[in-house]
């Protein structure tokens, strides 16, 4: 294993980043989002969340971005909710708020439109492990580790073990979560809790390499693609079959079926429409 540290994701120059807890930067097709608390592990405050939320929305609308990217500044991708934040406001109220929060987070990953990739390094844990785990694509580098660590302070990572267990299986999954303890890149890509556990130095080309071949696809199919595939998870498998059947006759009667498909029997580039 290479035991260089990994970089985080390079971030745009200070005198753009002052005060913003979530930076964008266009590469190409894809807008990175980086959680820029580097100095708190990124943890996920609710000014934080929000922040994230809001940029989701943006990219959203964005019709040049194609994939989207979530890194994390400084040694940590993330390591879950602020616990003095938590502790400085110990309401029911508050509490509530925070959780809501980081669900509707959560879910606006799982129904964005395009596809969301985590570009991990250092630790991810708990609320952080859940942010990769929500991700439809995670690249880690081979140092970083994971953990739904709750359990150690007398908290059961609940709310991250929603996308957990939607990951891996239920043992390991339980696993975690009864134990508290890290996992390393290796294990968690064993376990599907990511797609790649990479070098250092080679996880932003890793992910560049995701972004180039999401991008040359039709963005109209892997719209319909995303939504069905966690709609899908949801069903019995025989309404699971009865809605992917509806699914693939509406994606059938678009043009990009139609453009796809003539230029595969053509032997020729696609030219996606978008409809």
């Amino acid at each position: 294993m290479d035991d260089r540290p990994t970089p985080p994701a390079s971030p745009p120059p200070a005198s753009q980043t002052a005060d913003r807890l979530v930076l964008r930067e266009d590469r190409g097709p894809a807008a990175w989002l980086t959680l820029n608390r580097p100095q708190a592990r990124n943890a996920l405050s609710m000014a934080l969340m929000e922040a994230l939320i809001d940029a989701i929305d943006e990219v959203a609308a964005d019709d040049a971005v194609r994939a989207v990217v979530i890194a994390g500044a400084g040694p940590a991708f993330c390591a879950g909710h602020d616990l003095k934040e938590l502790r400085a406001t110990p309401t029911r109220q508050f509490y509530e708020a925070v959780f809501e929060c980081c669900s509707a987070l959560m879910l606006r990953i799982v129904s964005l439109k395009k596809p969301v990739i985590a570009r991990v390094h250092g630790i991810a844990t708990a609320a952080g492990c859940q942010l990769v785990a929500t991700c439809d694509l995670a690249v880690a580098a081979s140092d970083a580790r994971f953990a739904t660590p709750g359990v150690n302070i007398g908290l059961f990572c609940s709310t991250p073990m929603v996308a957990l267990s939607r990951n891996v299986g239920r043992k390991p999954a339980m696993e975690m979560l009864l134990t508290g303890e890290m996992i390393d890149a290796a294990t968690a890509q064993s376990l599907g809790l990511i797609n790649r556990a990479v070098a250092p130095d080679q996880v932003d080309a890793t992910v560049a390499g995701f972004v180039d071949t999401i991008a040359a696809k039709s963005p109209l199919t892997l719209a319909i693609g995303k939504d069905a595939f966690y709609n899908q998870l949801e069903l019995g498998i025989t309404d699971a079959y009865a809605y992917a059947s509806s699914v693939m006759t509406t994606n059938m009667l678009a043009r990009d079926a139609e453009e796809g498909i003539d230029a595969f029997i053509e032997k020729r580039k696609p030219n996606w429409k978008g409809c």
